[in-house]
């Protein structure tokens, strides 16, 4: 197993531990209960993402792949709470949530332009397209919530 393929793995298993908590996080502090709902949902799809990558890194002969999310998610999410103190409700909500998801689409896309084993590749993929439709429906609901 090439290291760099590890490497991209294991930093999309940080990506989505950080997707995991941050949709939490928002899940907890969001107002409007389908916001709410769809945060709750997309935090146990990145959790089984997390799952999924954390296979495919133990298939590739790593025993122990490294869980834990990324220090940039520690520090987006203090922001995240500092904001979430001084109100702006969902609509500040959605801007955080999209620039995380953005981090999220930037991962999967640079992991996307190595050479992935087969499978791999194809769980990848599917996962970007995932991502990508969360990105792309959080955007839309913060553009709502702006007009």
């Amino acid at each position: 197993m090439p290291d760099d393929a590890r490497d991209i793995l294991q930093s999309l298993i940080e990506t989505c531990r950080d997707g995991e908590t941050g949709y939490l996080h928002a899940a907890s502090v969001a107002e409007d209960a389908e916001l709410k709902g769809y945060f709750q949902q997309q935090s146990l799809e990145r959790a089984r993402f997390r799952a999924e990558l954390t296979d495919a890194v133990k298939q590739l002969g790593e025993a122990n792949p490294d869980t834990s999310g990324s220090s940039a998610a520690v520090l987006h999410r203090a922001w995240f709470e500092l904001k979430d103190d001084f109100g702006g409700g969902d609509h500040t909500l959605l801007e955080s949530v999209e620039q995380g998801e953005d981090s999220a689409k930037h991962s999967y896309e640079s992991a996307l332009e190595t050479k992935l084993p087969a499978g791999i590749d194809e769980l990848v993929r599917t996962q970007y397209g995932s991502v990508k439709t969360a990105h792309d429906h959080v955007r839309s609901r913060r553009d709502e919530k702006a007009a």
